[in-house]
């Protein structure tokens, strides 16, 4: 509930799994592995997740520059490419799509965490960037359980794209302690997922 929740698209299982294991120990939880098109399009509409990882070349008749234009039309969220393909093809088709970040293997762990913390970070900078500034009393008026002041001060880096760590680190606060405002925020919300936070504050701040 606490942690960013994340789609891995990898038709190698090694691969798909050494990453599921690197980011579970991180800010992120893998919340499903698929290994085609059309388990990952499925995954992106029952168990929709806050970040995608796409491999490119998935060995069926669609590849993973297809499956980030469903993801740019329906459900707008950031992604990113890990592949062993950087041909000129590839790269013109890619950069159509938008993608938050393109990493070519083999991949160093620590790269692949900075380019997906950023890419959260950057789209939610981007999604909120033309809109009102978050506002307590707003957000109070639209929900029935109060946010604190310190509970708004979470929210409002929940709502730049801030991974719990992140969050802690700059408030000098544990882990254990941005994961206990988090839950309070999410019930106070209602809201099972931080796509789902931003999403809740972005509807308040227009009404």
């Amino acid at each position: 509930m606490n942690r960013y929740k994340i789609l891995i698209v990898e038709d190698e299982p090694v691969i798909a799994e050494n990453i599921s294991i690197y980011l579970n120990n991180y800010d992120f939880e893998v919340c499903a592995i698929a290994y085609d098109c059309d388990e990952a399009l499925e995954q992106l509409k029952t168990n929709t997740p806050d970040a995608v990882i796409l491999d490119i070349n998935l060995e069926s008749n669609k590849d993973g520059i297809d499956i980030a234009i469903t993801i740019n039309e329906h459900y707008q969220i950031p992604f990113l490419f890990l592949t062993s393909y950087a041909d000129k093809n590839t790269l013109e088709r890619a950069k159509v799509v938008k993608p938050y970040g393109y990493i070519v293997k083999p991949f160093n762990e620590k790269t692949l965490l900075a380019t997906l913390s950023i890419a959260i970070s950057n789209h939610a900078f981007e999604k909120n960037h033309d809109l009102p500034q978050l506002n307590l009393d707003k957000i109070n008026k639209n929900i029935h359980a109060q946010l604190s002041e310190r509970e708004f001060e979470i929210t409002q880096l929940i709502y730049r794209g801030m991974t719990n760590t992140q969050i802690a680190e700059k408030n000098f606060i544990t882990i254990n302690t941005v994961k206990t405002h988090l839950k309070n925020i999410y019930l106070k919300i209602d809201a099972n997922t931080r796509l789902q936070v931003i999403q809740r504050l972005r509807e308040y701040m227009l009404k």
